[in-house]
């Protein structure tokens, strides 16, 4: 099976005034194109800073990343986001949505960035609102909309552009267990049709809904 993102021996570190501390420590790993894996680990294990590295959204202190056969390294930041833009679909806790703006205009704001044409833009939008149960709430801004639906509205924005790779951390983490098994469902989903999912968690029943689970503990795998 070809990979979809190769780590090789990445670090990450930081330097606070004469103090380095070391975040992500030589972390190795192939990830196979149609996976379901999640990273798990407790707070300050560096899940989310190894998400930021494999999302292109920061540089390894040293080693290299390749994503979809791109050494990231070599990017420029422009070249950076444009790979982010057509491969990548975010999905984060907090859902990261704008506040002034309606379920439609928050989906449909990545295709501006790409250049989409208003009319096509439109089509896709609705689309993927109605896929995700969404098609009555599409004029609704973020406030109207219950946490749940906020999730289902930050997963249509993901999907909007077709990515390759969904990189969710800790999708659930905001939402009731219901709620939360929904949003779980439906990313499954997405995996079964050939997304790479990778999920950021430090919930055991979420882990192990994951083909195959990723721990991490101060910075380094554990197994």
């Amino acid at each position: 099976m070809e990979s979809s993102i190769v780590l090789d021996d990445v670090s990450k570190s930081y330097e606070i005034g004469d103090y380095e501390l070391h975040v992500l420590q030589d972390i190795s790993l192939d990830i196979k194109k149609g996976e379901f894996i999640a990273i798990k680990g407790p707070s300050g294990a560096g899940k989310s800073t190894w998400m930021n590295m494999i999302g292109s959204l920061d540089v390894p202190s040293s080693g290299n990343i390749i994503l979809d056969g791109n050494d990231l390294s070599n990017l420029s930041e422009s070249e950076l986001a444009v790979l982010r833009g057509k491969k990548i679909g975010f999905v984060f806790q907090n859902f990261n949505l704008i506040p002034s703006l309606s379920a439609f205009d928050n989906v449909s704001l990545p295709l501006i960035f790409q250049d989409i044409k208003k009319e096509k833009r439109d089509r896709i939008t609705k689309e993927i609102l109605e896929r995700v149960g969404l098609k009555d709430r599409v004029n609704h801004k973020p406030s109207e909309l219950s946490g749940g639906e906020r999730q289902r509205v930050a997963i249509a924005r993901a999907l909007v552009n077709d990515p390759e790779i969904i990189l969710a951390d800790e999708p659930t983490g905001n939402l009731d267990s219901k709620t939360g098994k929904e949003i779980m469902k439906l990313l499954i989903n997405l995996n079964k049709e050939g997304k790479t999912l990778i999920v950021i968690t430090h919930d055991d029943s979420i882990a192990k809904l994951a083909k195959r689970v990723i721990n991490l503990k101060d910075g380094k795998i554990t197994k």
